[in-house]
Order: structure tokens, then sequence, then C-alpha cells
């Protein structure tokens, strides 16, 4: 599959498409109207600026611009070329002036050469003293992967060993997710020769693939050691770690799966894809997790213990082998004393309301900064300050204001009311001089068939700006009696209206979208756990992780603060798409451990514990796991804050900052605390709802290892 992919597999797209909105419509009447403007072409400018005092209008800084463009003409798959001169495109004060350049290809068409073909036209303007720099789509560099995932790898590599204490047992799980992204992977890039599959669908896969493929096959090869120390023999230690941790995986994996696959209901085509893509992911982790983990620990046995416990075969020699890590698996070092998990969760239910409250207040003040997200794409000003995209940017707010890189383009359209297009855009154009918030609005320029007119309408504001949006909008309302009176269709267009637009849909598909993902996961839990108040602590505890999820998310990229220290560039918005990428997978994160940590305190309490021994017991022998997978999920998506795309980035942040918070704070803290609470009303379930449901046995009550082996198991116990 992997050749198949790399041989058959197409390039990956840029371009953002929301159909069903008015700037998309009029994006498809651009190209319908206009073919000549190649309204899918790839754009450039050409930003000069003399030095401080000085005018461009000097001869020879006018001969030095002309080779600059003459130079950018002979570009291959450049279009058009405008003169700043010609089209008056100089600032006031004659220092700064841009020229736009079209390309008659889409930016994904563009190589890495020819960006560094179009830089390199400045060296004539450069040699007569001149700053010459490039903005738009066609100057960035394309976005890479780098050595995040690498990075989170060896991290993972070095908390496997810790957690196993062997080579052996710490390259299973890193084998199984190796060869189970590769396989999505594959999959994924084989379907980009039937459809367009948007850039970052790839890399949020992959990490995704990554985390869960460990996430999944550590947490079988841990129940699998469990049992192996309990005095099962190796082949009915697989079949018991299936039978529980696996059905803890099958549960986790689809709620996530069916998560992410939800994210089709937003209709947006980038979140379809990378829902569907990233659900796959998940779906091939929770396979080679029940499928070619078990396959690997019977290939290995009792290796997985170390060298030591591989070939014994003496009952007695076998229980001593194990006693040590039976011991410390309860709660004990090998002194007698009780281990720091032992004493945490015992001090936590000894105090839950006090651990519970301080833990609330804890994530509502990180939660704090998300009333103020806000949400949109960013643009050339979220370049690092050293990048030719980034100096663009400055000097054309400079000379031109600040809403001039992020014009409006409103589209005109009088075909079915037969009137002339440019009256009638010049008598719109006209009012909509009048809006507030209107810099410029530019002549109308009509078509060939004189049924469709384009204008650029300039805010006083900059893309991002919320005033923009506001202009947007009252545009919008002043042209709604024309389009009521049939005289003219109109709609506005442009990058800055399709963020707007997209940002909106996003805001209005959230709650819908919230709601799916937590209903779907809360009847899951009820039936899992035979319980209502264990679904409803999960989900409100989860609602509160992602509250300070967004709050960090705010702080840091929008607010930017640490952006030293994390090496980020804050743009003071966070990517529109985000927000709900970020609910499907964190709250699939968030079911996982739930389901790793719960079942175990269900499966102790359905073997007759007491409320506080079976979360004792069950905190235990899973919390061990879920920090040790959690410390890997963190290192996995920190590495890919080091990436190039910015949804990229901020992604890895924000879902290492919620592993963080639902491991360390929701799982470790409020959970043992808000089950003792509950006592045994926690895993209580009305009798007239408990006929109905199904029954998911998760305890493993119907198994029962071989007397010869249970012997082996209650030596070891017995000794310690």
């Amino acid at each position: 599959m992997s050749v198949a992919g790399a041989l058959l597999s197409r390039p990956t797209v840029d371009s953002l498409s929301i159909p069903d909105t008015e700037s998309q419509q009029a994006i498809d009447l651009l190209d319908e109207r206009f073919p000549e403007a190649s309204a899918e072409g790839a754009v450039a400018r050409v930003v000069f600026a003399a030095p401080e005092g000085g005018k461009l209008d000097r001869p020879d800084y006018r001969q030095a611009i002309g080779r600059v463009l003459s130079e950018v003409r002979d570009l291959p798959d450049v279009a058009d070329v405008t003169d700043p001169f010609e089209d008056k495109a100089v600032s006031p004060d004659g220092r700064i002036a841009y020229a736009q350049v079209a390309y008659s290809v889409p930016r994904n068409d563009l190589a890495d050469k020819d960006r560094e073909a179009l830089l390199d036209t400045a060296e004539p303007g450069t040699r007569a003293g001149l700053a010459v720099e490039f903005g738009g789509e066609a100057a960035q560099p394309r976005p890479g992967q780098g050595a995040g995932e690498l990075i989170g790898l060896a991290a993972a590599a070095v908390v496997l060993f810790v957690t196993f204490g062997s080579f052996v047992a710490a390259g299973l799980p890193l084998l199984a997710a190796m060869l189970g992204v590769v396989f999505s992977l594959s999959m994924i890039e084989l379907s980009t020769r039937f459809t367009d599959l948007n850039s970052d669908t790839t890399a949020l896969a992959l990490m995704l693939g990554l985390a869960m493929s460990i996430d999944y096959a550590m947490f079988v090869a841990f129940r699998y050691r469990e049992e192996l120390r309990a005095g099962e023999d190796p082949e009915h230690a697989i079949g018991t770690s299936v039978t529980t941790a696996g059905a803890a995986v099958l549960f986790a994996g689809l709620t996530t799966a069916i998560a992410l696959a939800g994210l089709v209901v937003v209709g947006i085509p980038i979140l379809t894809q990378v829902g569907l893509a990233a659900a796959f992911a998940v779906v091939v982790s929770t396979l080679v997790g029940l499928t070619l983990v078990p396959a690997l620990l019977g290939f290995l046995g009792r290796r997985i213990h170390g060298r030591r416990a591989a070939h014994v075969q003496d009952k007695a020699a076998l229980a001593e082998v194990y006693e040590e890590a039976q011991h410390r698996a309860q709660g004990y070092r090998a002194d007698g004393k009780p281990t720091f998990g032992m004493r945490w969760v015992r001090l936590v239910i000894r105090r839950p309301v006090l651990f519970s409250l301080a833990s609330v207040v804890v994530l509502g003040i990180l939660a704090v900064p998300a009333l103020d997200l806000r949400l949109g794409l960013p643009d050339d000003s979220a370049e690092p300050e050293s990048s030719t995209s980034h100096q663009a940017y400055d000097l054309l707010t400079e000379g031109f204001g600040p809403g001039f890189n992020g014009p409006l383009t409103v589209v005109v359209d009088t075909a079915k009311s037969g009137k002339d297009a440019r009256a009638t855009a010049e008598s719109i154009g006209q009012e909509l001089s009048g809006i507030r918030g209107v810099a410029d609005v530019s002549p109308p320029v009509p078509n060939k068939a004189g049924d469709a007119a384009v204008m650029t309408v300039v805010p006083g504001s900059g893309p991002t700006a919320a005033e923009t949006e506001e202009v947007v909008d009252d545009i919008r309302a002043a042209v709604k009696d024309t389009r009521t009176s049939g005289e003219a269709d109109v709609a506005v267009t442009g990058q800055t209206a399709i963020n707007i637009d997209m940002s909106k849909r996003i805001a209005d598909t959230l709650l819908p979208y919230l709601l799916i993902v937590v209903g779907c996961a809360f009847l899951l839990m009820i039936v899992i756990f035979r319980s209502i108040l264990v679904p409803l602590k999960a989900t409100l505890g989860f609602l509160l992780s992602l509250a300070a999820t967004f709050g960090a998310l705010v702080a840091v990229f929008q607010w930017g603060w640490l952006n030293d220290l994390l090496g980020i560039h804050s743009t003071g918005i966070i990517v529109n798409l985000l927000p709900v990428i970020v609910i499907g997978l964190s709250f699939g994160l968030a079911v996982d451990y739930e389901m790793f940590l719960v079942t175990r305190m269900r499966e102790e309490y359905a073997r007759g514990n007491t409320p506080e021994e079976a979360i004792v017991k069950g905190f235990m022998q899973s919390a061990r796991v879920v920090t040790a997978l959690a410390l890997i999920m963190i290192s996995v998506f920190a590495g890919f804050i080091l990436a190039d795309a910015d949804l990229t980035k901020s992604f890895g942040f924000a879902l290492a900052v919620a592993v963080f918070l639902d491991a360390f704070v929701l799982r470790v803290t409020i959970v043992p605390a808000v089950m003792a609470l509950f006592d045994r009303a926690a895993w209580w379930l009305p009798q007239w709802l408990e006929r109905r449901l199904p029954h998911l046995d998760i305890e493993k009550s119907d198994i029962a290892p071989p007397e010869t082996e249970r012997e082996v198991g209650e030596d070891a116990a017995t000794r310690t």
C-alpha cells in the first residue's frame, strides 16, 4: 500500500471553499463571467520602497523597477504583471508602490523553485538601493513537517522504556504505531488520486495516527503484563487482555472515530476531509490494537517482562519473578511502603470536596481567556517578522493603510435584469463609499459581455480586525434592496470575506456538532458503565477541560503569552478550523482515558469490592498506564509545534494542553474525588433502563484461567 500511495498519489491542495456561502457563490460567478481573470490562479505582490525621504519617481528607481517587473513577466506560468505607475499603485508620499502578479496556475501547482525564482527577481531593485519584498500566496513557502514527529517518537520511546523497563516491550507499541501509520497515510495519499485533499489533512492524520496507535497498543500490552503477573499463561493472558483492555480500546476508538467523522456536519470540505481521514486513522489504530498487537504479544510471550522471565517454567520461580512487579502494581514498594500513586489516591478520596473544588477552580481560571476567542485565518502579518511576506505586509500598511492587505471584491451581476453592469456598479459604488469603515472603492470593471462588473472595496482596518467584519456585514446589508428589487445580484468575496464566512459557518455549527459528539458518547458510556452519574461526570469534565484548553490557546496564539519560550508567532486570532477539530479529537481522548480508568474501577466493583476499594484498586491498576500514555501523546502532539503550517502548529499545542489537563487534572484528581463523593450511587442505573440496555461484559466475568496458572497467581499474591 505504501508503494501504491507513493506512486499514484497527487499533490495536495491549499485552497479553501465554503459551499452555499455568498463569498463562494461570488467566486463561482467570477470564474464564469471573468475567465480571463484566472480567479483560481496564484497571486503575488511585488512591493517597492525607496529609502527614507526618497521617492520612487527618480529615473534610476523607475528603471530598476522596470527591470524587476520584466524578469517577473518572463517567469513560467506568470499570466499578467501590472505596472505600479500606470495603475497609480503608488503611495501618496511617493515612497512605496506595488505590482500585482497573476499566475495561470493555482498555488498548489507552483514548486519551491518557482517561489525562489520569483524572489530572485528582486536583485536589480536591491542593487539600485530599493527595498523589494514579495507578498501573496505565491511568495509563501509550502509548509513542511520538519522534525516534529521524530522528536515526538523519540520522547515516546523514552517514556515506553521507563514504563515497561524493557527494550523489547517498549518497541512493541512503536512498531505497531509505525505499521498502522504507514498503512493509514498510504491509503490517504492514494485517495488523492481520486479527489482533491487539503495539505493539512495528512499532517493531522499523521499526528493522530502516531498518538492513537501507541495509545491502544500500550494499553493492551500493559494489561497483558498484568495478567502474566497474576499467574495466567501467555495464551490465556492474551485472551483476557483483548476481552478487557481490548473492549475498552474498541469502544474508545469507536467513540473517537464517530466524533471525528461528525465533522462532516459542519459542511466545509476541508473539515470533512480532515475528519474522515482522522477517523480512518483511528479505525486503523483500533484494528492494529485488536489484531496486530495480540499477535506480537503471542510472539513475545514472557519476554515482555525482560530476559529474566522469558524462559522460566517452574511455578515457584515464576512467582518470585513476578513478586516485585505484583507488589508495586498493588501500590506498595518492595519495602512495604505505599507508592506515590497509592498515597495520592488515598489523599484524594479522603478530601474529595477539597480536591474537586480546587481542580474546578484551576480549570475555570485557565478558561477565562476563552471568552476573548476570535476566529479567522492568518494573513502575511502572521509570518515571522524577518520574512519577505511580513515585510511586504508592513510596507503596504505603511503606504496605503491596513485595509489594503485585505481588500474586498464586490461582484455585480445584471444578467437577469438586462441593465448595464458598469452603470449599475457605479451607483452601488457611490453608496458603498459612504459606509463607515470603507477607505476606498475602485471604479467598476465590466466583463466583455457587459452583464457583470467587479469593484474593489478597501476597508480602513486590517484583514483580521473585528471592524473589517462589520464592514462586510454593512456592505451586504446596504445592497440587500438592490438584490430584492431584482436590479442586480450583488455579492462580496475576496480572501477576507471568505475567512469571515468560514468563521461564521464554524461558529454556527459548533453547538450542534458538540451536541452530536457528546450525545453519542454519553449514550455509549451509559451502556458500558451501567451508570448515569459516571457518563454525566465525564461529559461535564470534558466541557470544563475543553474551555481551559481554548483559554490556553487564546493566551498563547491570540494574546502572545509565552511566544518567545515556545517559539510561536502570535497572530491575534485562532485559526477558525481549529475549534471543531479540537472538540472532536479531545473528546475522543477524554473518552479513551475515562474508559481506561473507570472500566478498571467498574471491574473491581463488579468483583465485590466496596466503592472505595474499587476506586483505589482501579486507580492503581490503570493510573500508571494512563499517565504514561498522556506523556507519550503530549510528546507526539507537542512535537508538531515545530511544524510550519499555522493550523498544524496550533493543533499540536491545543491537543498537548488538552491531554495534559485531561490526564493530570481530570483523571488523576477529579475522577477519584467525584467517584468517592458518589460512593455506590456512581453505579446506579434505573431498573427500567437496566432491562432495556444491551449488556457488554468488560469485567471478564466469563473468563476463568486454568487452575494450574491461577495457583501461580495465588502464590505470588500470598508472597506479596
